[in-house]
């Protein structure tokens, strides 16, 4: 099934529980442009705009572009490696050691 810009940014901001105030805030949006995103076909964000939109929303610029595209484990699993990237040294491998102590338990 495809899916349009517009409706995958909102099944996805609805799935992530966040209002459009919520996104348009994480974005450096207003509320009107996150609505006339999800509503108009005319609108067409920025580059710069629509990656800060798939990394508040946890998916990739690829995906939300790609009207055939469907959400899958790997466009969660990159979208979730390129946020890890970004993190401080220090962050990483406070992560890397919560997940050391998850597989432990199993």
């Amino acid at each position: 099934m495809a899916a349009s810009l517009g409706e995958k940014i909102r099944r996805h901001r609805q799935k992530k529980g966040y209002s459009l105030d919520k996104l348009a805030e994480l974005t450096e949006s207003s509320k009107s442009y996150i609505w006339e995103l999800e509503n108009r076909d005319t609108r067409k964000p920025s580059g710069e705009k629509l990656t800060k939109i798939a990394e508040a929303l946890s998916v990739t610029t690829d995906y939300l572009l790609d009207e055939s595209a469907e959400p899958d484990e790997e466009v969660v699993k990159e979208a979730f490696f390129r946020k890890l990237s970004k993190l401080d040294p220090d962050d990483r491998k406070k992560i890397e050691q919560l997940v050391d102590m998850w597989r432990k338990k199993d």
